[in-house]
C-alpha cells in the first residue's frame, strides 16, 4: 500500500470520530433531536470494509449509521444537516440520525427497527442476482440484532437461493444495556451461520489492517461463488447505546482499558509511524484538519433551513 493510500485510511477514521464528537456536542446544545447513536470506537470496521465497495454494490445498516455514509464519501455537512433535521440533509431533514439515506451511493439506510436491515439487505442481494449486475449486498447488524428471528429467516433464504450477500456482524459487546455475554450462549455468534452452511470469517474490529484482509477474503468469496458469507467482527463502542444512555451498566475502567490498549486510530497511527516513517506531527495535522472540517459541517447544518410544510409529502410513495 502506498503511503498516501495508507494515510487516507487514517484520515477517514479520524474524520468519522471527529464527526461523532461534534454530533455529540450539537446534541447537548439542542440542535439534534430524537435519538442519536454514535459510532465512536468502531471506525476501523466501516473504513476497512468500505475498501471493497464498488459502484454496483448496495449497503445497508442499523440506526448507528453515521460512519457508514461518511465512508461512502458523502460530505459531512450533508450528514450533519440531516442529524439536525434540515432540508439540506441527505434525507432532506426527514430521516434524522437513524434514517440516513443516499441513493446515489446505493446506501439504503439507516434502519430504526432492530434486525430489519438484515431482511432488506437479503432482498437487495436477491435484486443483484436477479439483475445479474455483479453487485453484492453489504448488510451490517449488531450483536443485539443477531438474536432476532428474521435474521435466521434471511440466512436461510440467502443460503437456499445462493444470494450474493455479505453479512457483517458488528459485535460491540452491548445490545443497548445488555452484555453479549448475558444474552448469547458462549461463542455462539461465531456459529450462527453453521446450520445454513454459511461460512463465518472472524476479525478483530479494532485492527484496521486485519479488517481489510479478512473483509477482502469474505467479499471475494461472495463475488466469485455468489453465496452468502458472515463476517463476525469483534469491536467496541466507547459511548452509550445512544446519547440518552449514561452507560452505567459498565465500568469506566472497562472503557478506558479498551481505549488505551485497542483503540483503532491510535494503533493504526503507530503502524504509520513505524512502517511508513510518518511523524506524529503529520498525524496531528490530520486530526486538526478533521476538527476544522466538522466545525464547518456543524455551521452549515445550524445555518440551514428546516423543511417547509409543503415538503411533507414530497419523496414519498403513496
Amino acid at each position: 500500500m502506498r503511503t498516501e493510500e495508507a494515510l487516507d485510511l487514517y484520515r477517514k477514521m479520524v474524520e468519522i470520530r471527529m464527526f461523532e464528537e461534534k454530533a455529540a456536542e450539537l446534541y447537548t446544545q439542542g440542535h439534534i433531536f430524537g435519538f442519536c447513536h454514535l459510532y465512536t470506537g468502531q471506525e476501523a470496521v466501516i473504513v476497512g470494509i468500505s475498501q471493497n465497495f464498488t459502484s454496483t454494490d448496495s449497503v445497508i445498516t442499523s440506526y448507528r449509521d453515521h460512519g457508514h455514509l461518511l465512508a461512502l464519501g458523502v460530505e459531512p455537512r450533508y450528514v450533519m444537516a440531516e442529524l439536525c433535521g434540515k432540508i439540506t440533509g441527505c434525507s432532506k431533514g426527514k430521516g434524522g440520525s437513524m434514517h440516513l439515506y443516499n441513493r446515489l451511493r446505493n446506501f439504503y439506510g439507516g434502519n430504526g427497527i432492530v434486525g430489519a436491515q438484515v431482511s432488506i439487505g437479503t432482498g437487495l442481494a436477491f435484486a443483484h442476482k436477479y439483475k445479474s449486475d455483479g453487485g453484492i449486498s453489504f448488510t451490517f447488524f449488531g450483536d443485539g440484532a443477531a438474536n432476532q428471528g428474521q435474521v435466521y429467516e434471511s440466512f436461510n433464504m440467502a443460503a437456499l437461493w445462493k444470494l450474493p450477500a455479505l453479512y457483517i456482524l458488528e459485535n460491540n459487546r452491548y445490545a443497548l444495556a445488555t452484555s453479549a455475554e448475558r444474552s448469547t450462549v458462549r461463542n455462539s455468534l461465531k456459529k450462527r451461520g453453521d446450520p445454513f452452511g454459511i461460512r463465518t470469517i472472524c476479525s478483530d474490529g479494532m485492527n484496521l489492517l486485519e479488517i481489510i484482509q479478512k473483509s477482502r477474503e469474505a467479499t471475494n468469496q461472495v463475488r466469485e461463488r455468489s453465496e452468502p458469507v458472515i463476517l463476525n467482527i469483534d469491536t467496541y463502542r466507547y459511548k452509550g447505546h445512544s446519547m440518552s444512555d449514561p452507560g452505567t451498566y459498565r465500568t469506566r475502567s472497562e472503557v478506558e482499558t479498551v481505549r488505551k490498549s485497542r483503540d483503532p486510530i491510535d494503533n493504526y497511527g503507530n503502524v504509520l509511524q513505524k512502517d511508513y516513517g510518518l511523524s506524529m506531527k503529520i498525524l496531528e495535522t490530520i486530526n486538526d484538519d478533521a476538527v476544522e472540517k466538522m466545525e464547518i459541517a456543524a455551521k452549515f447544518a445550524i445555518d440551514s433551513q428546516f423543511p417547509k410544510e409543503e415538503n411533507l409529502r414530497s419523496d414519498i410513495l403513496i
